[in-house]
């Protein structure tokens, strides 16, 4: 295998949040099409760990490491509809949508990339998680117009994947400029299907 070449590239922006339903009833990873939430504006991924001490004989006598939790926190131009409806599991009853503390949102992997100035790309995939529900806030409209972001986040987790001995919950790849092996691996990966080639676009009409 030959060796990684080091780059020291910083990544300049982010984009192509995608997400699909956990299907844990049958072989499948994943149930039903991958969807594309569109205009990610920011995506922080926290891993936290901490070092635990056991002592003896006034000294650390063994060192190991603690993982906690990974937080996934994404900021949108705006989160639609309906996309907030399946990553939060929200009923709705003659058009109009409600929360409620028996809401159960379904597990989820995700994937999105991080674009650099040189074309390439770094995907990360999360495995498997669940989305909470968000604030909502408002504004009054001032001298400026101002645009509102909305923020979600979301808690994942350890699942088998393939290729890998032990589960995992968040993976890597990185494609140099117009490549995409290391993409469309990922893609099968986390999602068990190919990378999405096609993007249907809902057009509404009005008449006259």
């Amino acid at each position: 295998m030959a060796e990684e070449v080091k780059t020291y590239r910083s990544s300049t922006g982010v984009d192509e949040f995608y997400y699909a339903e956990i299907d844990e009833s049958s072989e499948n990873v994943t149930n039903g099409i991958i969807e594309r939430i569109q205009f990610l504006q920011n995506i922080t991924v926290d891993m936290p760990q901490s070092a635990v001490r056991a002592f003896g004989d006034n000294v650390t006598a063994e060192l190991a490491v603690s993982s906690g939790n990974i937080t996934v926190t994404s900021g949108f131009h705006t989160l639609p509809g309906a996309d907030k409806k399946r990553l939060l599991g929200l009923e709705t009853s003659n058009g109009l949508t409600a929360h409620g503390s028996e809401d159960t949102p379904p597990y989820v992997a995700c994937v999105f990339a991080k674009t650099y100035e040189d074309g390439s790309k770094e995907w990360v995939g999360l495995t498997k998680g669940i989305f909470l529900r968000p604030s909502i806030n408002g504004q009054t409209k001032q001298t400026e117009t101002t645009f509102s972001t909305e923020e979600i986040s979301a808690e994942f987790m350890d699942r088998k994947v393939d290729g890998f001995e032990q589960e995992k919950s968040v993976i890597f790849g990185k494609d140099a400029k117009g490549e995409t092996t290391n993409r469309d691996a990922l893609f099968q990966a986390v999602f068990g299907k190919p990378y999405p080639s096609t993007t249907t676009t809902t057009t509404t009409t009005t008449s006259a």
